[in-house]
């Protein structure tokens, strides 16, 4: 998790900072807003407010409620100067939308307003998301402005071109879409060197599908949904991640490697090939148990059957097979999914079974997570405790477990291991 600063100046893209904020949240980072005050008048404070759980500063001289802390995080004892700790905390700090006004006093190192003083006082790496009118955007002075902002090493995320604000324009300068900022953030998070930086994570994700025949298959509903997001949040604090996605249609995290298999065989041969250089495995796919001993290369035949008898055998473990090269200091996390009532108890009874350091148990019985939904609530069991993880977006459920694995591998000497599937 990240501390983002994000500050917002007056312009009608400020209802897009909104959806920054949101998406950075629900990503699991911890958010504090600045704004200008002429952006007051396209989106007020307890927007931002509501969206990110903590007070919003305009004004320099304003008393922050929060002491610059993020949110999660203590706040100090003293009273501090409010721009100052703010930027002292933070990880990133990003404008979005920097109007045309507000890139001018950046480049020029103006100071009239919190924003701009912010920024001055800021030692973290800072990206700019310029939206403005078209004819600004392509004015010599802002291109000169973008330009020492360049120089100086800030990121500028570049606007889009279509639609602008005022009835009939078009034309270059609206705001980047949300999503690629955050993207552009989590990128240089990673470059800046995150809490798993140096480290080789290695997901899996997906589910495995074993052939009948040309045409059909044995297979599950797992959409990968939860393994993405576990590689997404690996490469964003950092690591060198390889994803080996089993039958994933989704778009895979950028900055990952990716490795597409179909079956458990498959999935087996390209986990082992990474496993040896991997710090971590995440084993979040859900691997099929049994597949049909005979696959036709051809497709059968409906006509004149009155059913179809299939002969199962059962497939390799991978984890087990995987587990049974572990080196020291390789951490092996994983899922289990359970059905119903007992969830945790059966975790618990893997847990001891298996010897496990720790369970990741998820109720699949629930139509609102696991399998092919957005979002999940999971229990971590551990030889001495169970914590909870409630309901949330995989993206933040993702945010929790890779928590528990930073601090299983500050607590223990040699590798943990987490049993599952998913």
């Amino acid at each position: 998790m990240a501390r983002i600063l994000v500050g917002v100046s007056g312009g009608i893209a400020a209802y897009k900072a909104v959806e920054l904020v949101r998406l950075a949240t629900g990503a699991g980072h911890a958010v504090r807003v600045v704004q200008t005050p002429a952006s007051l008048q396209f989106v007020g404070r307890a927007t931002f407010e509501g969206v990110t759980g903590a007070p919003v500063l305009v004004e320099e001289f304003e008393r922050d409620p929060a002491r610059g802390a993020y949110p999660g995080d203590p706040a100090p004892s003293h009273d501090p100067i409010s721009h100052l700790e703010l930027v002292r905390q933070a990880d990133l700090f990003c404008v979005a939308p920097a109007s045309a006004n507000t890139l001018a006093k950046l480049a020029h190192g103006l100071a009239d307003n919190l924003l701009t003083s912010a920024a001055l006082a800021c030692t973290a790496p800072l990206v700019v998301a310029p939206a403005m009118n078209n004819h600004m955007y392509e004015h010599p002075a802002t291109r000169d402005n973008l330009a020492v902002l360049r120089a100086r090493g800030a990121t500028i995320v570049e606007p889009d071109t279509g639609r602008l604000a005022s009835r009939g324009e078009r034309g270059v300068g609206r705001l980047a879409d949300p999503a690629l900022i955050l993207e552009t953030l989590e990128g240089l998070l990673g470059k800046a060197g995150g809490p798993m930086d140096g480290l080789h994570v290695l997901v899996s994700a997906g589910g495995t599908r074993e052939p009948i025949d040309s045409v059909r298959y044995v297979g599950n509903r797992s959409s990968g949904r939860m393994g993405l997001a576990l590689a997404g949040q690996a490469a964003r604090r950092g690591a060198e991640v390889t994803l080996v996605a089993a039958n994933v249609t989704l778009p895979a995290p950028a900055g990952v490697r990716l490795i597409e298999v179909e079956t458990a065989a498959e999935l087996l041969e390209a986990t082992r090939a990474a496993f040896a250089d991997a710090d971590v495995l995440l084993m979040a796919a859900a691997v099929a148990d049994f597949r049909p001993s005979e696959a036709l290369d051809e497709k059968i035949s409906k006509s004149g059957r009155d059913g179809l008898a299939l002969a199962l055998e059962p497939t390799e473990d991978v984890l087990a097979a995987l587990a049974a090269q572990r080196a020291p200091g390789q951490t092996l996390v994983g899922f289990a999914a359970e059905h119903g009532a007992g969830a945790v108890e059966r975790g618990r009874a893997k847990l001891e079974r298996k010897g496990l350091d720790a369970v990741v148990v998820n109720d699949i019985s629930r139509a609102e997570v696991g399998f092919d939904a957005p979002d999940n609530e999971v229990t971590i069991v551990t030889s001495d405790a169970e914590r909870h993880v409630a309901l949330g977006s995989k993206e933040s459920v993702a945010a929790a477990i890779l928590d528990a694995v930073e601090r299983l591998r500050t607590t223990s000497p040699d590798a943990s291991t987490v049993e599952g599937e998913l």
